[in-house]
């Protein structure tokens, strides 16, 4: 369940360093208001994940996840320029994060951190 915690948390880091970016340095109402939303469920999932995994391998994923998920929606999405270099350093995030969940060992059904 752990794992399940920190890939949401990481999913709403998208949303919520995406929403910084829309909210104009919290100056718009409505991008503003769903930013902290965000941030305050992201951050829900990921204390709920550091229950079941170690802190260093749930922060890791947590910001692995939101930092090449964020990257890519900027490139995709907001304009931000594509490089064969952006998408080879993203690739290298994504096996990271795919590595630290492939050498964790398997998540204990006690509830409680490792």
């Amino acid at each position: 369940m752990g794992w399940i915690y920190v890939i949401i948390g990481g999913i709403l880091e998208i949303g919520w360093a995406t929403g910084l970016s829309l909210s104009q340095g919290f100056t718009k109402p409505l991008p503003s208001i769903i930013t902290a939303f965000l941030i305050l469920v992201s951050f829900y999932f990921f204390s709920n994940s550091m229950k079941r995994l170690p802190i260093g391998t749930a922060y890791a994923v947590f910001t692995g996840i939101g930092a090449a998920g964020t990257a890519l929606i900027g490139m995709l999405f907001l304009n931000e320029g594509i490089s064969l270099l952006k998408v080879a350093f993203i690739s290298l995030l994504i096996f990271g994060v795919i590595g630290l969940k492939m050498s964790d060992k398997e998540e204990k059904d006690t509830g409680g951190a490792h």
